[in-house]
């Protein structure tokens, strides 16, 4: 049971620019919902002095990163704009007679989330913070750090070049990378241009017999936390790469793309679709350094985009692994600076850009459905996610705070860089038991 005691609108410590921004259109097909993450320390000492210092090193962050202190304003056809009106992020301090290790392997349940502070999705939007931001203090005198940041705003890396910001002003330290907030940086180069490929991501395939998706979205879920040591990781990666000819040139498959394709033939083989049955992986790939020029690094906005690979179950579970991998690589080789500029004039031309626009919640019947017969994957391999430090040293776990649909799947390395990887899924109850088997007995 979590007990809120005290709740703050924090904003910035000096004036910041009052300005509305537009956002770019990567940003606008995003979900509405917050990215949800989890920080636990053990005894990081006074807990009233951790309140005062994080709420302080808030509002200093804030002056350089001060559009998470704003608020999106609707416009026309299902679009937002920022507003930098500095109204300032939600933070509530808790307190919970739970010790840290009730959480277990910190599997992202209810009790997970209820650490972060929640948002009503059906409030005017305008009224939404765009950070949110829970410090709960547990009976072993451990603590939790839970954030919320709005994925219109942000993708993970900039979401993590803030938290990393953020920490360093609460440490006493001088934040020396600021943001770069312009993103007219991914406005479409021609205003009169057409999409120059087929953008099948925003589609997925549908059931075989279903009018729609709606059946889908309604059945029950659940959620799995699934760890492959680094011995198991070799084992998929050697059978992926098994089917490569004695001529291919190209280098092997990677950890990534072996157990991506291991992950979407269980998750296949555990739904029982028919061979003819169309299913996709969509792996969620950074664009930074595949723009021409790159972005910069501290490019603060999204700058990801689906990459979708599309087979049949069929194809699927009678070939070897090498065939979904294959799959994978040729999905996310086909992101270049030309596909992503061809993918921005795509959403540029949507009448109404909704329709597109992924709730992220279980049971929504908003936007796009990337559940069954499909799976969702977002790699955390590349992202700064561990030692994250406000001055109570660094966390002894960091992870998701909730998955939020049928199908989606989060990759990311074991907290003790031993090269394991935790694998944390959102099935549904009839399937996952069957994922769980297939998920090691395949191997």
């Amino acid at each position: 049971m979590v007990r809120i005691e005290a709740s703050y609108w924090v904003k910035p410590a000096k004036e910041t620019p009052k300005r509305l921004m537009c956002l770019s259109d990567v940003d606008q097909v995003r979900s509405i919902t917050h990215a949800a993450t989890v920080y636990f320390y053990e005894k990081p000492g006074e807990f009233a002095n951790a309140v005062d210092v994080l709420r302080d090193s808030l509002s200093k962050a804030l002056v350089t990163f001060y559009p998470l202190a704003g608020r999106l304003r609707l416009i026309s056809g299902g679009r937002f704009e920022l507003d930098c009106n500095s109204k300032g992020a939600r933070l509530l301090v808790a307190k919970s007679e739970a010790k840290i290790q009730d959480f277990g392997d910190f599997l992202p349940t209810p009790e997970i989330r209820s650490l972060i502070p929640p948002a009503n999705y059906y409030t005017p939007i305008h009224e939404i913070p765009l950070l949110l931001v829970q410090l709960t203090k547990f009976s072993c005198g451990g603590i939790c750090l839970g954030l919320g940041i709005s994925n219109i705003l942000v993708d993970g890396q900039s979401g993590l070049n803030f938290v990393t910001e953020w920490a360093k002003v609460a440490r006493g330290e001088k934040s020396n990378n600021p943001p770069l907030l312009d993103r007219r940086i991914l406005q479409a180069k021609e205003p009169f241009s057409v999409p120059s490929f087929e953008h099948t991501e925003f589609s997925p395939p549908r059931l075989i017999g279903q009018p729609d998706d709606l059946e889908e979205r309604k059945k029950d879920t659940t959620v799995a936390m699934l760890e492959l040591n680094q011995e198991e990781i070799e084992k998929l990666k050697r059978k992926a790469n098994e089917g490569r000819t004695s001529g291919d040139t190209s280098r092997p498959y990677s950890r990534y793309e072996a157990v991506a394709g291991h992950i979407w033939r269980c998750a296949s083989k555990a739904r029982g679709h028919m061979s003819q049955q169309p299913t996709r992986l969509c792996t969620i790939v950074g664009f930074r350094n595949r723009m021409d020029p790159p972005l910069p690094e501290n490019y603060f906005g999204n700058a990801i985009i689906r990459a979708a690979a599309t087979t049949t179950s069929g194809e699927l579970l009678s070939k070897p692994l090498h065939y979904a991998t294959s799959k994978i690589r040729e999905s996310i080789e086909r992101v270049t600076d030309e596909y992503v500029r061809s993918s921005l004039v795509f959403a540029r031309d949507q009448p109404d850009v909704s329709r597109y626009r992924n709730c992220h919640t279980v049971g929504s019947t908003e936007g796009t459905f990337y559940g069954n017969p499909s799976v969702e994957i977002t790699t955390w391999a590349r992202l700064p996610i561990h030692g994250t430090d406000f001055g109570w040293g660094n966390e002894i776990h960091m992870g998701s705070g909730s998955i939020g649909h049928d199908g989606l799947t989060i990759i990311r390395p074991g907290h003790d860089e031993d090269g394991s990887f935790v694998v944390t899924l959102r099935l549904q109850v009839a399937h996952m038991g069957a994922f769980k088997n297939y998920f090691y007995e395949d191997i």
